[in-house]
Parts: structure tokens; C-alpha cells; sequence
């Protein structure tokens, strides 16, 4: 069996009134990766799912991100693994980071979920914790100097100067997806995180 990721799982809530919202920026990663592998997202009712197709070196890529609520992104992600006969350790998830600063990524893989809803939702699904995830820094409303409640600070737009920084870790974040899609994790993680606070 290969070893490289090829189910890429983007998380966000679905509707345009969330479309620039810092919890999405899973979504605007998935949007980049598919545009890098020409794949167009098409929905599937059936897997829960807005969901892309690419080839890489023969091999099939599913990108997707799934149509319902943060909250349930495990049904997408549990449907497509048994669908294409998927390991968690070949699926990669991509998802807002509260504990990174904007501009910050990392890659790892398994772990806690940290509270995200999202990730909580996928380890129950697919009962490991062994995928990969993709963290993309949005920084804490703490640690940004906000008065704001996390759920109000996720589900807003991010400030113009935090959307710069998130948009160049997003640059950075999609260059290291062809390493991961071949498995040389080390090799994007070293890659990915010699980015980190620049």
C-alpha cells in the first residue's frame, strides 16, 4: 500500500456568511490545493460532501470539504476513507489553529483534538486519532490582544494584517503538499516549519 496521503479533507462551515471567517481556513487551503492539481469540486451528496478529483503520478487524490457543520466533519471524512479503502494514516486534514499565531503552520501527525469540534468529530468517526493534520495558525483573541470570546473570534473575519500572514502561511502550507502526497513527511515538515515566524 502507498504510504502518501490521498484523501485531503478541508475544514469549515458550509454558507456564504462564513466564507471569510478564520474557522474556515481550512476551506480556503482545500480551494488552493485543488486549484494546484487543476481539480474542480463538484458536490456528493453521498459522501457529504463538496469533493475534487485529481491524479498524482497515477495515484488518486481526494480533495474535499464537507457540506455539513464543523461539528459533523467526521461524516464526510469516515464516508470518503471507507468509500476509496483509505487508512487514517493517508488522510490529511486541514484545519484553523487557535494555538499558532497568524502566519504559523504545522504539520503533524495524530494527537489530541485541542477542543476543535471538528477534529474531535473525525477521531470518533474514524476511530484513531493516526491522520495527519495540517494546523494553520489564526492566533488566540488572548494572545492578539482581543476582548472576545473564541466562538465569536472564530466565526469573524480575520484583521487585514492577521489575513496577510495567513495567506502566506497558506502559500507555504500548499507548496509541501506534493512532498506529502509522494509520503516524505520529513521532509515537509522541515520544510513547513523552517517558515514558522518569519
Amino acid at each position: 500500500m502507498t504510504t502518501g496521503i490521498r484523501l485531503i479533507v478541508g475544514l469549515g462551515n458550509p454558507g456564504p456568511e462564513y466564507d471569510a471567517t478564520r474557522h474556515n481556513a481550512g476551506f480556503w487551503l482545500a480551494d488552493q490545493v485543488a486549484r494546484g492539481l487543476s481539480a474542480q469540486f463538484s458536490i456528493e451528496k453521498s459522501f457529504f460532501s463538496w469533493v475534487a478529483k485529481a491524479r498524482v503520478q497515477g495515484d488518486a487524490v481526494i480533495i474535499a470539504k464537507p457540506m455539513t457543520f464543523m461539528n459533523r466533519s467526521g461524516q464526510a471524512t469516515g464516508a470518503l476513507m471507507r468509500f476509496y479503502k483509505l487508512v487514517p494514516e493517508q488522510v490529511l486534514v486541514l484545519h484553523d489553529e487557535l494555538d499558532l499565531l497568524p502566519g504559523d503552520a504545522k504539520l503533524k501527525q495524530g494527537g489530541g483534538h485541542a477542543g476543535h469540534n471538528g477534529l474531535r468529530d473525525i477521531q470518533s468517526q474514524l476511530g484513531s486519532a493516526a491522520f495527519w493534520r495540517l494546523r494553520i495558525g489564526i492566533g488566540h483573541p488572548r494572545t492578539l490582544g482581543l476582548n472576545q470570546q473564541v466562538v465569536g473570534f472564530v466565526l469573524n473575519p480575520p484583521r487585514r494584517e492577521d489575513t496577510l500572514k495567513i495567506e502566506s502561511a497558506l502559500d507555504r502550507c500548499r507548496a509541501v503538499v506534493p512532498a506529502l502526497i509522494e509520503g516524505r513527511f520529513e521532509q515537509a515538515i522541515s520544510q513547513l516549519h523552517s517558515g514558522n515566524g518569519s
